[in-house]
């Protein structure tokens, strides 16, 4: 075989997707993109597919806001199970219970359409990624079109497996890492803004800074995950120091702790696909390898639900939360310069860390959780929720979404599986006796509606 007969093959595949489309084509040489999908499914052959598929994506990416809104409407009617045929074969498979292959074409007809479309589909060139950034479209129409639930679980489905952890990558950031992967640390940057290169050196490129990414084969040199580590002596309690300018360097081999200090998901369409806690495990793995003297496996976490859940629990004139703080104090939580009042920031001190403990220990959704989206991950992850800091956070993101705390989840290595397995069966919030004590503060009164 020779390279002109590969270019011959070529040709053929695009001009037996070229003929598949052109025969669809009305005067005005368009064929609806629903019909193309309906094409795609029918055809047979992956060569006139891969054209197909990628027809298919050229368009949708060239359409606006609610034309994007009308091919999810149409995904939604058209490309799920036949029910006739679930229950033609429901009603067999319960007349011969031990046919196996009944039991396979049950399995086969209740699978929605979409869910081949969306594998046909990733058959062009670049699509996954292209799927990717579908379904992050697909998100935004959520709020307002719940029904669309139906389609995205197809989505969230196939890349449950498709981004398995068996198929990433993790990878050390440093200073000698391509320039365009750095650029986009920057962007994605999603917990502590870096301002430029100098402040992204001072992260990736000191003895005492880690970073570490997943990567994934068929997004390139696109990240999916990543965690920013400083290396220190003690567990901090403030952001300001570890992101600070001057500051004290240490060698990686002086330290004894691992704070894992931003963790940012850098696609938001993988959104609910978990491989944080895969990396997070990963790292922890590497970095006890690489340095034997750490002992210590710990975050230094945002509170982003707090300040939103505290302002509807004031409002809640059925709850008690209220009777724990006075006019004054909630005036001064509505400034966003109340830290720099020593006596505001005095009676605040004495009654914020308990409403804290109390919001991530306690404060759950439908499902049992927390409904702290961090909380959420690294509780269900088995680290334990050890300190809640004072004042770690007095950024303006960090006063706004949490009036300035921040928190400590311990990752301890013999208690992880067993705080995962409680938490897993009984919804169980591993807290140190510290933050029991501070929760313990304020009475258990009745629960605002949970959060779904």
């Amino acid at each position: 075989m020779n390279t002109s007969f590969f270019g011959e093959l070529l040709t053929s595949i695009t001009e037996q997707g070229r003929a598949l489309l052109d025969a669809g084509r009305g005067r005005n040489g368009e064929v609806p993109l629903v019909d193309l999908c309906e094409a795609l499914l029918s055809g047979r052959g992956e060569a006139s597919g891969v054209a197909l598929a990628g027809e298919v994506l050229s368009i949708y990416q060239q359409l606006d806001g609610e034309r994007k809104l009308s091919f999810f409407l149409s995904l939604r009617d058209h490309f799920g199970a036949d029910l006739d045929k679930v229950r033609e074969t429901s009603a067999a498979l319960n007349d011969a219970p031990e046919d196996m292959t009944l039991l396979r074409r049950l399995h086969s007809v209740s699978e929605p359409r979409r869910q081949e479309l969306i594998r046909r589909l990733n058959l062009a060139p670049g699509g996954t990624k292209a799927l990717v950034a579908m379904r992050s479209d697909l998100l935004d129409f959520l709020r307002e079109h719940p029904d669309l639930r139906e389609v995205d679980r197809d989505f969230e489905h196939l890349f449950s497996s498709w981004f398995n952890r068996g198929f990433l990558v993790m990878r050390r950031i440093d200073w000698s890492t391509p320039a365009n992967i750095l650029e986009k640390i920057i962007a994605y940057e999603a917990v502590h803004q870096i301002d430029g290169w100098e402040d992204l050196r001072r992260r990736i490129g000191l003895a005492d800074r880690r970073l570490y990414a997943f990567f994934h084969p068929a997004l390139v040199d696109d990240l999916l995950i990543f965690v920013e580590v400083a290396l220190t002596r003690e567990i901090p309690g403030a952001i300001g120091p570890i992101l600070a300018e001057q500051r004290a360097e240490i060698t990686a081999e002086e330290a004894n702790t691992a704070v894992f200090y931003s963790i940012s998901n850098c696609q938001k369409g993988l959104r609910g696909i978990s491989f944080g806690n895969f990396l997070i495990k990963q790292v922890v793995e590497e970095l006890r390898r690489e340095l034997p003297s750490l002992k210590t496996f710990v975050t230094l976490s945002p509170v982003p639900g707090f300040a939103r859940w505290l302002s509807r629990a004031l409002k809640d004139e059925t709850g008690q939360i209220a009777a724990h703080l006075n006019e004054d104090q909630i005036a001064a939580l509505s400034e966003l310069d109340w830290p720099q009042d020593a006596e505001a920031a005095k009676k605040l001190e004495t009654v914020l860390p308990h409403l804290c403990a109390h919001y991530l220990t306690r404060e759950k959704d439908r499902n049992n959780r927390p409904i702290d989206p961090v909380a959420r991950f690294h509780i269900g992850n088995g680290a334990r929720l050890e300190r809640v800091n004072w004042l770690g956070d007095l950024s303006p993101n960090g006063l706004s979404q949490a009036h300035g705390l921040m928190v400590n989840y311990l990752y301890d290595l013999k208690y992880i599986e067993r705080n995962h397995e409680s938490y897993a069966a009984n919804g169980t919030v591993a807290a140190s006796s510290a933050v029991a004590r501070l929760a313990k503060a304020v009475p258990e009164a009745k629960q605002l509606t949970p959060v779904s």
